[in-house]
């Protein structure tokens, strides 16, 4: 029976390696998060109900405070295991952005199934659907040019559809990998105009992160994510987080060319925990904005008969 798991494992690596390996990936538009690390669901839909309990998390992003038109994000996050296995994790999620004149809303469902590979060692399958509304109001542009052909436009809907994939391989208290894409299906906005193009291509995800255990107090973990676009240079995120004593949590990460952060964090309760980090700059576009911000809500609830809360409580 474990070989059967291991086979079955194997295929769904070769099917993801291929899916990265053709997937027209060119620009980088996903939203992105400082505290990646707890908003796992967002880009990997494998990783829903695999924490064991019934949880919602809720995060919103200032970005680049100070500068008009900058992006803001809020992203809120359902999920739970269902059966007594808990092998079917079922989750929903729902995230807005608004950037200028656009503003975007998400609206998805995650799947996901769990199989042993191993003693300690489990494979999770994940699978994203939903739709996408993005709304372009010209109304609140500046537009210099009165023979521009924008000024025909008021407001502008779009609707498409989304479909995402992704594998969770984890040990259940030490260590975590994945791989995804969140949405494979690629949109080109304002394609019945000549004045521009908008394509949103795909995004590929790959996760990791480990867990030390420095002192019966004190935990380390390191974290890692990477996100790739053909054509466009590597996005990887980097962090390191201290937990101690099950109750506080705090680090630092860097975006690669981009921000240095800080974090930090609190469980107020067994099953409530509040996030935030800080980001600063390194490009000059830091000179026009005051960093950004990020807030991070997290509810879970067991039921004591057959669910449990999972320690560490960073993945």
């Amino acid at each position: 029976m474990e070989n059967k798991y291991k086979n079955i494992a194997l295929f769904a690596v070769c099917i993801i390696v291929m899916v990265f390996a053709t997937s027209q990936l060119q620009a980088q538009q996903d939203s992105q998060y400082t505290q990646y690390m707890y908003n796992t669901q967002t880009v990997n839909p494998a990783y829903a109900g695999t924490r064991g309990v019934f949880g919602i998390t809720s995060l919103y992003r200032n970005q680049w405070v100070g500068l008009e038109g900058a992006p803001e994000t809020l992203n809120l996050s359902l999920s739970t295991p269902l059966g007594e296995s808990q092998r079917v994790g079922l989750g929903v999620s729902f995230i807005k952005d608004k950037v200028g004149p656009a503003d975007e809303s998400t609206l998805v469902a995650d799947f996901s199934y769990t199989i042993p590979v191993g003693e300690r060692t489990n494979l999770s399958f994940g699978l994203k659907g939903g739709f996408n509304l993005l709304n372009v109001d010209y109304g609140v542009l500046t537009i210099n040019n009165p023979n521009d052909a924008l000024q025909q436009f008021n407001i502008d809907n779009r609707t498409k559809v989304v479909a995402g994939l992704g594998l969770y391989l984890h040990d259940i208290e030490k260590w975590y990998v994945g791989v995804s894409i969140p949405n494979f299906l690629e949109t080109t906005h304002y394609d019945d105009t000549n004045i521009s193009n908008a394509s949103e291509k795909a995004n590929a995800y790959a996760i990791a992160g480990y867990v030390f255990n420095l002192s019966d107090n004190t935990k380390f973990k390191p974290a890692v994510l990477g996100k790739f676009i053909q054509g466009a240079p590597i996005g990887l995120d980097l962090s390191a987080n201290f937990l101690l004593y099950e109750k506080f949590t705090l680090g630092a990460a860097y975006r690669l060319d981009a921000a240095v952060s800080a974090l930090a964090g609190f469980q107020i309760t067994e099953g409530m925990f509040i996030g935030y980090s800080y980001d600063y700059g390194t490009q000059e576009l830091a000179n026009f904005n005051s960093g950004s911000h990020e807030i991070f809500l997290r509810f879970e609830f067991a039921n004591t008969k057959t669910d449990r809360f999972l320690t560490p409580r960073f993945f």
